[in-house]
Order: structure tokens, then C-alpha cells, then sequence
């Protein structure tokens, strides 16, 4: 038996009413989503005025963006010429290399050749 009585007696909680007080129970499911947000829909950012859509894994301008129709064909027409460009570029450069390459192997060979002849020279004195 404590001397001092019994230290611990929590207060007893009153019950909880059973009924919500929100109305959000007596929507249908749909009314429910939209007013709750679980319905997300597709990712959207805004960047620089321009409304962006994310959708089937890839990021799409919204109507009424600061890219046209028009100036995204002309974009993509440059990249394309300019890819093309690259290409016949490394094509080129690829060319050079194996002239530079077989030049080099000539260069070479001819050195050697110069030198059997001076020797070739230099016993017969």
C-alpha cells in the first residue's frame, strides 16, 4: 500500500461522438476525389511563361506556350542539318587520319630504303 495514496489516476476521456461532422461522407466517389485531390493527373510545371505537361514519358508544351508550332519545326529542322554537319564532319576527319596515317607509313619506309643505300653505299668504298 503507497503511503501517499495512489499517484497514478488519468482522468477518464469522454467518448468521441459517432457521427462526423464534415458532410465530405455523403459525396459520391468522384465528388469525393476532386474535393479531396486524389485524383492528380498528369505532372505540370511553369517555366519561363511556358506551361509544360508531362505525359507518356515525355514533357509536351501547353497551347498558348512561347514556342509556336512553327518555330519548334524550324528548331528541329536546324538539328537535324546540324546533326548532319556533324556527321560529314567526323566522316572527315576520320579520312585525314588515315591519310595522315598512310603518309606516315610511306614516310617511313622511304627512310629505311635511304638508309640501306648509304650503307649499301658506304661498303663498296
Amino acid at each position: 500500500m503507497p503511503l501517499f495514496g495512489n499517484t497514478f489516476s488519468p482522468k477518464k476521456i469522454p467518448p468521441r461522438k459517432s457521427a462526423s461532422l464534415s458532410s465530405l461522407h455523403t459525396l459520391d466517389r468522384s465528388t469525393r476525389e476532386v474535393e479531396l485531390g486524389l485524383e492528380y493527373g498528369s505532372p505540370m510545371m511553369n517555366i519561363g511563361g511556358q506551361s509544360l505537361k508531362f505525359e507518356d514519358g515525355h514533357w509536351i508544351a501547353e497551347n498558348g506556350g512561347s514556342v509556336s508550332s512553327k518555330e519548334m519545326q524550324r528548331l528541329k529542322k536546324r538539328n537535324l542539318q546540324l546533326e548532319e554537319e556533324n556527321n560529314l564532319l567526323k566522316l572527315k576527319i576520320e579520312i585525314l587520319f588515315d591519310m595522315l596515317s598512310e603518309t606516315t607509313a610511306e614516310s617511313h619506309l622511304l627512310e629505311k630504303e635511304l638508309e640501306e643505300v648509304k650503307n649499301h653505299h658506304r661498303r663498296k668504298k
